[in-house]
């Protein structure tokens, strides 16, 4: 199997007409850096969702991905990713729960290398597919609990979490480089708030930035 031109490029509600109109929204919500808006124009979303709801993929809005998982919402990928890179170049980035793997693909175009963690291994298993077809080579994948990070690999630049628990696991800030940045979903259902943490000499700084609405971080794997 593999991805054709034409599916990366997509028609109709999959075109690269399409994908600018979306991008169009996303700056009408605020995305200002230009290098997230270009990813996010050129990056296929439509092979990332079941073919049935292909037609919904370029839409600001989260969809279903099996296991009671979601692809995120667009405007939710561009605004971490850009907050992520805020403080300038990153060369390691951990991402906490692969899904389908969209939000990876995107960081995978913005900084060096990309560490995700995933704890339901058929959603892993067919994110790594979908990069091997797409030849990205600058993203590994681990099957495990995302509370534990990966710290063999760390310290990390930045930590992004797409997955919310009800108070930041400490091993993850323990993983962050001086300066790094720790962006992560808190709370329960329909309370949670996107949580920005700096690691600093003197301790850690904490900024809240919006609500928003993800799936909860769960303990342990499942194959």
């Amino acid at each position: 199997m593999s991805i054709t031109p034409l599916q990366l490029q997509g028609i109709g509600m999959t075109s690269q007409r399409t994908r600018d109109r979306l991008v169009a929204r996303l700056k009408d919500k605020g995305i200002k850096n230009q290098d997230v808006l270009e990813v996010m124009a050129n990056t296929p979303r439509h092979i990332f969702v079941d073919e049935a709801l292909s037609h919904k993929a370029y839409e600001d809005t989260a969809l279903p991905i099996g296991f009671n998982q979601t692809i995120s919402q667009p405007y939710t990928v561009a605004k971490m990713t850009e907050i992520i890179l805020e403080a300038g170049p990153v060369d390691n980035v951990l991402e906490i729960g692969t899904g389908c793997g969209y939000q990876t693909l995107v960081l995978s175009q913005l900084v060096k290398r990309v560490y995700s963690v995933e704890r339901i291994a058929p959603l892993q298993k067919k994110a790594r597919e979908r990069m091997q077809l797409l030849r990205v080579n600058n993203v590994r994948f681990q099957h495990s609990d995302g509370n534990w990070g990966w710290p063999e690999e760390g310290p990390f630049d930045a930590i992004l979490s797409c997955a919310a628990p009800e108070s930041i696991p400490t091993d993850l800030l323990d993983q962050l480089n001086l300066g790094g940045r720790l962006l992560m979903p808190v709370g329960p259902d329909g309370k949670q708030m996107l949580h920005l943490l700096i690691k600093e000499e003197d301790g850690v700084t904490r900024k809240i930035i919006e609500p928003v609405n993800f799936v909860p971080m769960l303990s342990g794997t499942q194959k």
